[in-house]
């Protein structure tokens, strides 16, 4: 149970995760026990724990909705330029926690529920995650939202309410097995339906060509509902929105059949329409051409820019104009950011809607579009990036079809123009790909129709600039920008690490937590010894209880003095989770505990293939008698936001071991980092990026620079050469192919090894004997407890860049041309007008 804080700790604690005040704790209090009775309607004694985080959450909901309410009048009177993330993914974990921190009310609830007798971690376990994304995608858009409303952004996000997220992993017999997500089975209290926002979307039907102009006509039509979730900044009174839309069938689908008496037929036909929202596609960084999947983006997509619009023509507060009629300023009000290509048929739908109904000129309707929309490209993997087959689209959306052929033809015309017979660039640069299944390429598409392009971190930037989009580059190089990714330091030091998160700001303050290159002062604490045992005592009360943990949940005892080397990832050939097993392997077979775990694509044979050998390996490790109590390997299953904040304050080593050139960024890293844990890695995404602000001496890089791997594919990679030269690869190889680890199945692992030999697009074998050359350094200097503090403490120091904070900043000023906003609005118990006069000018808050 959660204990009273001390003076002293509550002295610590006062401005970061809330004031705890007697009035504060009687409220909440109240509200509590006022919610806990309308849920129960009886008697206390019989609640259920579920009951207790219910009155909780709507306690805390209360405190929101003021402020909710509030910000959405200051938006509506001051008319700030609206910033619009569209993603097919929000990986937004928990919210109960993270809205107490955000809110001021962290310390306050604490107090409250300890009073009343129950358990506040207790609580926080009940809610389930809003898995409704994959990973690092949808992540990064979580992160965004807090970090827009932290900096007072008109910012909305939109997306899919999906009636199953992320399915649950459970490992049975060492294989990977999927569980449906039924993650709003008991409810969600923090969101909001709004049927009076109900929206139609249009699939299928044929183009007409009318004297009044072109109309898409005998479709067919499903209801976007949305549901709000309000979405707090960090102690600023700034509450934004997030829209999820959820498909709803009209009433009157498919009931031509009851005319023919087939009436039970035509309402279970209902749920083909509402399938578009039931499930999110559990791929990450592979395409997948389902037309429930188009439909998914063209639904999220349709009903968005039909809420935009009407937001956009909604009159200003105060004005005599009922609505605005003239898109002119639509781009001076109106930002657009697609989050990778699966918004992008949202170029072609705003096109159709000045077109076809605003009856605008269509070179009007493409300014005012390119100036509207940004595209964030999150991947140069050719397996990754969206490509559409033309029959499908036309089968789809038929005059989405003519739209992106128009646009295509007027962009080829030009490029025709500056490069006059140069046919193969036509072919290289033109929208659709011939040849085989005519297909529409989405990120040309994304960059064609916008006018920024961005990758997410430096060297992924110009990976994207000088390879994977050099054509485009070359004709619009102005349009292409970096913007390195961050994570919200609230979420992934705040909430998941409040020990180290205290000890900071007793160092340096707590502003730091809006301003985290504020970090840089702790570098003058590096040499101090009581300091270095205090960051040393929180990771290590962090790992005695991930260890607890552990042995709860997996019944598998851990030494927490032991290192703790954690790879977090989907499983995916080229994060190259094989490397780190065959490490584990050769440290096995020199009979000297190591984390690997990540979850695989249900259809990606050879990632349940990576599981399955990693648990065959986990297996024999563990129970060796010799090597078992030195060395322990543990797969946890279905890793999510909430397991993350366990493990990443628990870590000593973060494994970020991809090929170089293949991770577009990562923000596990920067959450490692943040967290005190070191880095492995390789010269690839944001990692070169840390180890300019940290220093490359003070992070374990190893293997094969981006340059090496363009080199070795040209003189072409050999794996057999690696294991005939490397005696330690031969033997762990050897005790896969025969049957070591799968004495019943011998053969088990045949295809692994077989890839790894023969179909290895990421190199493992050539960067193996690199990779444990620097794993014997680590395992040195963790030896040396102070030597290793002092170079968390460096790491930690140099974190600042990796806040989300700073990303949107950079989105705000280089492609959404608004400035953020440091001004609080008031309080609902206060007068509306308190905060106007500091209001800076221009700005969107």
């Amino acid at each position: 149970m959660s204990r009273p804080l001390s003076d002293q700790e509550r002295r610590k604690q006062i401005s970061i995760r809330g004031i705890v005040g007697a009035e504060n704790v009687a409220e909440l209090k109240r509200g509590f026990n006022r919610h806990l009775h309308f849920t129960l309607v009886k008697d206390r004694n019989v609640a259920t724990p579920r009951d207790y985080y219910f009155a909780l959450a709507h306690t805390v909901r209360d405190h929101l909705v003021g402020r909710w309410i509030r910000t959405q009048q200051y938006y509506y009177e001051k008319d700030p330029k609206r910033i619009y993330y569209l993603s097919l993914e929000f990986y937004m974990g928990r919210t109960l926690q993270n809205t107490m921190i955000n809110l001021g009310l962290q310390n306050a609830c604490d107090e409250a529920i300890y009073q009343l007798g129950l358990d506040m971690e207790e609580l926080e376990e009940i809610e389930e995650d809003a898995g409704l994304g994959n990973g690092g995608l949808g992540r990064l858009a979580a992160c965004f939202l807090d970090s827009m409303a932290t900096l007072g952004l008109a910012a909305y996000g939109y997306g899919i309410r999906y009636e199953y997220g992320i399915f649950n992993q459970k490992i049975r017999d060492g294989w990977q097995v999927e569980e449906a997500d039924d993650w709003l089975r008991h409810g969600n209290p923090w969101e909001k339906a709004r049927p009076e926002y109900m929206l139609p979307v249009h699939f299928y039907g044929r183009v007409e060509h009318a004297a009044t102009g072109i109309k898409w006509v005998d479709t067919q039509v499903v209801l976007a509902l949305p549901y709000d979730t309000p979405v707090p900044g960090y102690m600023n009174n700034t509450v934004n929105t997030m829209r999820l839309w959820s498909a709803r069938a009209p009433n009157d689908f498919n009931l031509r059949d009851f005319n023919v008496g087939d009436y039970i037929q035509a309402v279970l036909d209902r749920n083909l329409a509402e399938n578009i929202s039931r499930v999110l596609y559990p791929n990450d960084n592979f395409f997948e051409g389902k037309e429930l999947r188009l439909k998914q983006e063209y639904f999220v997509v349709a009903a968005t820019l039909q809420d935009i619009i009407r937001r956009f023509k909604a009159s200003k507060f105060g004005s005599t104009e009922s609505v605005r009629t003239v898109f002119d300023s639509f781009p001076d009000q109106v930002a657009i950011q697609l989050n990778d290509t699966h918004p992008a048929m949202a170029i072609p739908e705003l096109m159709r809607i000045f077109v076809d109904i605003e009856k605008l000129p269509w070179n009007k309707a493409w300014d005012i579009t390119k100036r509207t929309f940004a595209y964030t490209n999150h991947t140069v993997l050719p397996e990754a990036l969206e490509r559409w087959p033309v029959d499908l689209v036309e089968k789809l959306l038929p005059r989405h079809l003519q739209i992106i052929y128009e646009i295509n033809q007027r962009h080829l015309d030009h490029i025709a123009f500056l490069f006059p017979n140069d046919v193969d660039r036509l072919r290289r640069m033109s929208l659709i790909e011939e040849g085989g299944t005519k297909r529409i390429n989405m990120a040309h598409l994304c960059i064609v129709g916008s006018h920024a392009v961005n990758g997410v971190a430096k060297i992924h930037s110009e990976i994207v600039k000088t390879q994977v989009f050099e054509d485009f580059a070359a004709v619009e190089p102005e349009k292409f920008q970096n913007k390195t990714n961050g994570i919200t330091p609230r979420r992934w030091l705040l909430l998941c690490n409040p020990g180290l998160a205290e000890l900071i700001a007793e160092k340096i303050g707590e502003d730091y937590v809006r301003d985290l290159s504020q970090l840089t002062k702790l570098h003058k604490f590096v040499d101090d010894d009581l300091f270095i045992r205090e960051v040393a005592k929180v990771k290590q009360e962090n790992k005695v209880k991930f260890a607890q943990y552990l042995e709860k949940e997996y019944k598998v005892k851990i030494n927490p003095s032991s290192m703790f080397d954690v790879h977090v990832k989907r499983i995916h050939e080229y994060k190259r989770q094989l490397m780190n097993c065959l490490h584990i392997v050769t440290m096995y077979n020199r009979k000297p505990p190591r984390a690997p775990r990540g979850q695989a694509a249900p259809g990606y044979h050879m990632a349940k293939m990576i599981i399955k050998l990693i648990n065959a390996v986990a297996h024999v490790v563990n129970n060796d008698p010799v090597v078992g109590s030195k060395l322990k390997v543990i797969f946890l299953e279905n890793y999510r936001v909430s397991l993350a904040e366990k493990v990443i304050p628990a870590t000593d080593l973060s494994e970020q071991i991809s090929t170089a050139g293949t991770e577009a960024s990562g923000t596990g890293n920067m959450k490692f980092m943040l967290n005190g844990a070191l880095t492995i890695g390789t010269m690839d995404g944001a990692n070169v990026e840390m180890a300019e602000e940290a220093g490359e001496e003070n992070l374990f890089i190893f293997g094969m620079r981006v340059e090496d791997v363009t080199e070795l594919d040209k003189e072409g990679y050999h794996a057999q050469e690696y294991y005939n030269r490397l005696p330690e690869l031969k033997q762990a190889i050897d005790q896969i192919r025969s049957g070591f680890f799968s004495p019943k199945e011998p053969d088990l692992f045949k295809d692994v090894v077989n890839m790894l030999f023969h179909h290895d697009r990421f190199k493992v074998f050539a960067d193996y004997e690199a990779y444990v050359k620097c794993q014997e350094k680590v395992s040195e200097l963790y030896l040396n407890s102070k030597a290793w503090t002092k170079m968390v403490i460096r790491n930690i120091a140099a974190a600042g860049k990796f806040s989300s904070d700073r990303t949107i900043k950079e989105y705000a000023r280089d492609i959404w041309h608004v400035e953020p906003s440091d001004l609080k609005i008031p309080p609902p118990n206060e007068p509306r007008d308190a905060g106007e006069e500091k209001t800076p000018n221009g700005t969107a808050a």
